[in-house]
């Protein structure tokens, strides 16, 4: 753990003062999905999880959506100003939302049995963040805000899909090409 710190503390000097000349996109457009797709990728390749597919798609929809939904409905009713003055949506950052999200998923499935890997992941996260800051899109409330909701958004929609999913459960979850039903067992 101290290792972490250590290198999210390196990560960030040099990026605390805000590049107040650019603003444009840049390489966080990318980085926000690295930690969901090397999820999707090890599974696919085989790597053991903590999740069947069925799990691991269902909470990971869930994760998404309360992460996403929550930082949608505060951008739309905060109308905190961007650092470049470019829009009235910065806080929470959105960016950062899907990131850390991603990037507590990727934990939750391989961080147990390999912890690298969920350094890896929360290190792409907090250079996204960073980058966000740097590129003068967001203030450093505006990325620590979307960490935490993409964070507890994870951990709500583990807890919901395990609900849907479990082994004690009373509600089964199928998905077809065609449709996808939810059937509730009384």
């Amino acid at each position: 753990m101290k290792q972490l710190l250590f290198f999210l503390c390196l990560l960030c000097l040099p990026c605390s003062a805000q590049d107040k000349r650019y603003h444009g996109d840049g390489i966080d457009n990318l980085l926000r999905f690295v930690p969901i797709t090397a999820v999707i990728t090890m599974k696919a390749a085989g790597m053991e999880g903590a999740s069947s597919w069925k799990r691991l798609a269902t909470n990971t929809v869930a994760s998404y959506a309360i992460a996403a939904g929550t930082t949608y409905a505060l951008k739309h009713s905060i109308h905190s100003r961007r650092p470049d003055g470019t829009d009235r949506r910065s806080f929470p950052s959105g960016h950062s939302t899907v990131v850390f999200a991603g990037a507590h998923i990727l934990y939750k499935e391989y961080g147990r049995k390999h912890p690298w890997i969920a350094v890896a992941g929360y290190g792409v996260a907090a250079a996204t963040a960073a980058d966000r800051v740097r590129r003068n899109r967001h203030h450093w409330a505006d990325v620590a805000a979307g960490a935490a909701i993409g964070i507890a958004g994870t951990e709500l929609g583990y807890r919901l899909g395990d609900l849907i999913t479990g082994e004690k459960s009373r509600y089964q979850l199928s998905i077809t090409p065609n449709e996808v039903a939810l059937n509730i067992c009384l």
